[in-house]
């Protein structure tokens, strides 16, 4: 009778065991390219850039399940430079782009803690730009995503199932004041739909600029609606985002690359709009985008941005691309071309180079 009860004991834990089956993958991304700079007071420049179309990174992420469709989930990902071979962080981050860990719902949602990417920028990233954030074309040049824009630290993400094309996320960024609660904290949201080859999505963003010793120190305001449209032998794209308030629109590149004698600052009330479309082309796709930044302070600093890229795929996992963008800078604008992982030091600059995914 024993030996039965301690058998129906094995049996049921094994069975746990079972139901609780874990599955961790290691992936990345391995991107390197020749960039010429163009334009900036220094003079031009031509170098080689890690993670011009895409950020190189290592990562690891898993699942496990818990039954009853529910799983627990997390993610560690660490930027790395391929052209030194250096960790691609600052203030002593090892998992710098991502680190977080949940549980996740295929009736309920998913919800995660840590540090994650903002609403707002995956809505820009997904939806509205044909570079997908990469590129000497990247919307970054003159979308508000700079710092705390594109991620935050002390995130708690809710994101929705999708429903009938319908999908949301709502993420809270926890300022961590001593005294405070609200000071530093960070707000965001977005709702989407996608069907049909239709995909359009809004987001808004609320970052509270008050530190422990100086409050009432304004709240940046981001609002953004995108969308785009797969007609199958072209994919055109759309946006347009307000942005009010101080930090509302932090610089990609806080140098004074054009040598002003009044360098250039932050707009604390701007708009945005993008217009692009992607196309395949033989074994690839041709990105084309036009972005205007729109200052409605009086100093009026505008700037216009035209980008156009190729990217041929050589296999599945493998691409080669080239890429060029130029942008004109009005009444003392500073904005820079850059790429998906560095802000660049002059108003023109040309990409060629090859992006592996394992």
């Amino acid at each position: 009778m024993k030996k039965s009860l301690i058998s129906i004991a094995i049996l049921g834990a094994l069975s746990n065991v079972a139901m609780a089956q874990s599955n961790v993958v290691m992936y990345g991304i391995v991107d390197a390219g020749l960039t010429s700079e163009r334009g900036g007071a220094a003079g031009n420049v031509t170098k080689v850039q890690s993670g011009v179309a895409s950020a190189s990174r290592i990562g690891f992420k898993g699942t496990e399940d818990l039954g009853s469709g529910l799983s627990a989930i997390f993610k560690l990902e660490a930027g790395v430079r391929i052209d030194d071979g250096s960790l691609d962080n600052t203030n002593n981050r090892l998992f710098n782009r991502e680190a977080y860990v949940g549980l996740s719902s295929k009736q309920a949602g998913t919800l995660t803690i840590g540090r994650q990417y903002t609403p707002y920028y995956e809505t820009l990233r997904d939806v509205a730009d044909p570079f997908a954030m990469g590129y000497a074309g990247t919307a970054k040049n003159l979308f508000p995503v700079a710092g705390a824009m594109t991620r935050n630290d002390n995130a708690v993400v809710y994101k929705t199932p999708s429903l009938y094309g319908f999908s949301g996320a709502a993420s809270y960024s926890l300022g961590e004041t001593a005294g405070d609660s609200s000071a530093q904290r960070q707000l965001g949201a977005s709702i989407g739909y996608s069907n049909w080859g239709l995909n359009v999505s809004a987001a808004y963003n609320n970052r509270n600029n008050d530190t422990g010793t100086v409050k009432t120190n304004n709240i940046g305001h981001n609002a953004l609606i995108a969308a785009n449209y797969d007609f199958k032998v072209v994919k055109v794209f759309a946006a347009y985002g307000k942005d009010k308030g101080l930090n509302s629109a932090p610089l990609n590149n806080t140098a004074n690359s054009f040598g002003y004698v009044v360098a250039p600052v932050a707009s604390q009330d701007s708009t945005d709009a993008l217009i692009g479309v992607s196309a395949p082309v033989g074994n690839g796709t041709v990105m084309a985008s036009y972005i205007k930044k729109n200052d409605k302070e009086f100093a009026n600093r505008d700037a216009d941005q035209w980008g156009v890229g190729y990217s041929y795929n050589l296999s599945k996992r493998t691409s080669a691309y080239l890429a060029y963008a130029k942008i004109k800078n009005k009444n003392g604008a500073g904005y820079t071309v850059g790429n998906n992982t560095e802000a660049g030091t002059g108003d023109k600059a040309f990409n060629v180079g090859v992006k592996h995914s394992f």
